[in-house]
């Protein structure tokens, strides 16, 4: 990895993240800055946060790298892009002393570009493809120290379909599936959290349901290297991302929210301290 793992020493500031995100509302995005504003102001960070863009299976009705928002959009990557990025690199800089990049970056698999990031965030994998080029990067990437995050895909078929793309990367007899429990290291790093609960996308507040398709059951799983480090960490049956988006929303429940952040920022930690 090019990207060190240097870590700051981490604080709670003594807000929640549910304040914290309702503070964030109203965002501006801005895009990267220019090269120059680079050098003087992003130019080396300890964390720099990214978001997968992959080509979406044809007949997902993403298919291609395309690009667009919610499901009215082209490019399944890009669900909530770039609201969920830039509220959650908020929250992680103003919640903790992590010397985060203050933007959030689009990386893709066609060129080693993904090797400067310690961080992938990746939504709808469902939906996702590789080549056999593609596959092989991901595959020394995460090998290499890199750490994979994926989020919001729901029921029995979604799962099976982000199988066939994960198992292209890391096939299932040398790096197996487990479910994460309440102990595990990974939700113990920054914040205590234990009992996880089922995180909802925005549908919640029309439908009522924590629930999306036949996805009843937070799955909370992970892919580990054969030193046991989590490399995968899998939200399946619930949209942390869509918590993030919402979190300045007054009639998205702060509950979901706050669990949203807390989880998001112990798998950063994680990723930066293992």
């Amino acid at each position: 990895m090019k990207h060190g793992r240097a870590i700051a020493l981490v604080a709670l500031l003594g807000l929640s993240t549910a304040v914290v995100a309702l503070q964030i509302g109203g965002f501006t995005y801005r895009g990267p800055p220019s090269s120059s504003e680079d050098s003087a102001l992003d130019a080396k960070h300890e964390f720099a946060w990214s978001r997968l863009r992959y080509t979406a299976a044809s007949g997902s009705n993403f298919g291609g790298y395309g690009f667009g928002y919610g499901y009215g959009g082209r490019g399944a990557w890009s669900r909530d892009y770039p609201k969920a990025d830039i509220v959650f690199l908020a929250a992680l800089r103003r919640l903790t002393r992590v010397d985060a990049r203050s933007y959030q970056q689009v990386v893709d698999l066609d060129s080693d570009s993904i090797f400067n990031f310690p961080f992938v965030y990746a939504v709808q994998v469902q939906t996702w493809t590789f080549t056999d080029a593609q596959a092989k990067r991901l595959r020394e990437y995460l090998l290499k120290g890199g750490f994979l995050m994926v989020d919001d895909f729901h029921g029995t078929a979604d799962w099976e379909n982000f199988l066939t793309g994960m198992r292209a990367v890391l096939p299932a007899e040398s790096y197996p599936i487990t479910d994460l429990t309440d102990d595990d290291e990974i939700f113990h790093v920054l914040y205590d959290i234990g009992h996880r609960i089922q995180v909802p996308g925005e549908q919640y507040v029309q439908t009522g349901r924590t629930y999306e398709k036949d996805g009843y059951v937070p799955k909370w799983r992970a892919i580990r290297d054969s030193q046991g480090r989590v490399i995968v960490a899998i939200c399946h049956n619930m949209h942390l991302g869509d918590a993030w988006e919402w979190s300045d929303d007054s009639e998205y429940p702060e509950l979901f929210a706050s669990m949203a952040f807390r989880v998001g920022i112990d798998y950063v930690m994680y990723s930066m301290t293992h």
